[in-house]
């Protein structure tokens, strides 16, 4: 049990995705706002350029991984990153579409929810290279809760053979 008036804080992941405008910019602008709204940035990747996933017809996106530390809930994490997302001109048009900026949560510590909603860890992370690559370069040898494996076990497991190219 905690003293009163201490908050927990748990490590959380998120990965930042974008390929319409100003491509760094809309990461950095995101960057500001989940540290204002959700939490402390731990740990963040590189940017890596990436082919765009689920919808080939686009432009390459920019994408990168951070860790923050956050007191917030996970459904309340959803919300704030809602709220980040159409402050920065995300339009939810098509499923896989090109898009202003699209922020997902990875991982909230070791929990498992899946909710209406929300599923952490993203059910989809393990099949997705621009995912696990920035993840790996943070947090190798962090363990999926319910695969069981490390990142850097997923990654070489991982049948995307798309691109994942580190930007300086």
């Amino acid at each position: 049990m905690q003293p009163l008036g201490q908050k927990k804080y748990i490590n959380t992941f998120l990965s930042i995705g974008s390929n319409i405008g100003d491509r760094a910019g809309n990461l950095k602008n995101a960057i500001g706002l989940i540290e204002k709204y959700i939490g402390k940035i731990a740990k963040r990747s590189h940017v890596y350029e990436t082919q765009p996933w689920g919808e080939p017809n686009q432009d390459a996106f920019l994408n990168m991984v951070i860790m923050i530390n956050t007191s917030l809930e996970p459904r309340d994490i959803l919300e704030k990153i809602t709220k980040i997302e159409r402050e920065l001109g995300r339009e939810r048009k098509e499923k896989w579409g090109p898009r202003t900026i699209d922020i997902d949560i990875l991982f909230y510590g070791k929990r498992i929810i899946r909710d209406k909603g929300l599923e952490i860890p993203h059910p989809e992370l393990h099949k997705r290279g621009f995912v696990l690559v920035p993840l790996m370069e943070i947090a190798p040898d962090f363990e999926h809760p319910v695969l069981n494996m490390q990142i850097d076990e997923l990654y070489m497991e991982c049948g995307d053979d798309n691109d994942v190219v580190m930007l300086d």
